[in-house]
């Protein structure tokens, strides 16, 4: 895909990686502050930079029915088109100043993921969507070693990237932060409706799909907004979407709020449960997560904060009904 388009009303170049759609004055950045009209067309300053690289289990995306304990090459860069005051990785989100000292390109880094045996690329610990350039390069070169794509991101994709990935990127973990339109347009710098219209096309396009809301304490915790954002997974992606549900600890500029109670999590578990959703998990208090069998309640996946403990599927089935367990298996 073309990542800009010009302004039909200005000289302005169009950027087409987030729903924000930039219109950028030539030597200028978007909002994200990385992607930059030079004159001709808009250049992704980080592509080649990596802030960040790791080998993550992938139940750490969180992704749980995906490939379950097989190991992530994980790469981030600076820079996030949205200001969430919880981030948790604020310090290269909210960067703009890029380190140029080592350049990797995607040959390099898919081949590093081969050696190091992971069976998957994820673009995580920012926002991806702004620098999906380099991510759909490095994801092409993964894909010729045999090598899945992950993304794990705030949903705000444009139409455009969303509609490229199909056949690229083969599962995503989407933040859905809150289901207060107020909140995300003043707090987040986003746009609730749109993310909801992203998620859809995501379900639509194929592209497997798990959801994370961390709740945050006095901000997203109540029973009426939790039930609205389950009820809107259950209704609208389906009873069988994952609904990771996370416990926040002070960071970045919420430093005066508590951590979350594990009875927050526990009512917000039982919310999704009560809403239909076959799939709830419960993150960041070392908890026990075990995928059951949404049909005789077999424990298929035995999981400890991110480790697995023990895979009992059989062919990606339930070894004691043989029903398919939905998701991504090897």
């Amino acid at each position: 895909m073309k990542y800009f388009k010009e302004d039909e009303k200005s000289d302005k170049l169009v950027c087409l990686l987030c729903q924000h759609y930039c219109k950028i004055k030539e030597g200028k950045t978007g909002i994200c502050g990385v992607n930059k009209n030079i004159g001709d067309k808009i250049e992704c300053l980080v592509y080649g930079y990596p802030a960040a690289m790791n080998i993550d289990p992938i139940e750490k995306k969180p992704l749980y029915h995906f490939l379950p304990a097989s190991k992530s090459f994980s790469i981030g860069t600076v820079g996030c088109n949205f200001k969430c005051p919880f981030c948790q990785n604020w310090d290269i989100s909210q960067e703009k100043e890029i380190n140029k000292s080592d350049y990797y390109s995607p040959e390099l880094l898919a081949l590093l993921a081969k050696r190091k045996e992971c069976e998957s690329m994820a673009y995580t610990y920012n926002e991806p969507t702004i620098f999906y350039p380099f991510a759909k390069d490095v994801a092409i070169q993964a894909q010729k070693l045999g090598i899945k794509n992950v993304y794990v991101s705030n949903g705000f994709e444009s139409t455009e990237v969303i509609n490229d990935m199909v056949g690229i990127i083969d599962a995503v973990n989407i933040d859905l932060k809150s289901f207060d339109e107020a909140y995300y347009k003043k707090s987040l710098k986003g746009d609730l409706k749109k993310i909801l219209e992203n998620l859809k096309l995501f379900k639509k396009n194929g592209i497997w799909l798990e959801i994370t809301t961390l709740i945050v304490p006095t901000v997203n915790d109540s029973h009426e907004e939790l039930t609205q954002i389950a009820t809107f997974i259950s209704k609208e992606l389906g009873v069988n979407t994952p609904w990771h549900i996370s416990a926040f600890h002070p960071d970045y500029k919420l430093l005066d709020l508590p951590r979350t109670s594990y009875d927050t999590l526990k009512k917000a578990y039982d919310i999704g449960k009560e809403a239909g959703l076959n799939y709830v998990y419960m993150g960041n208090l070392g908890l026990e997560n075990p995928t059951r069998c949404s049909n005789c309640n077999e424990i298929l996946i035995d999981r400890e904060y991110f480790n697995v403990l023990e895979n009992y599927l059989m062919d990606g089935c339930c070894p004691k009904c043989k029903k398919p367990l939905e998701g991504v298996f090897s």
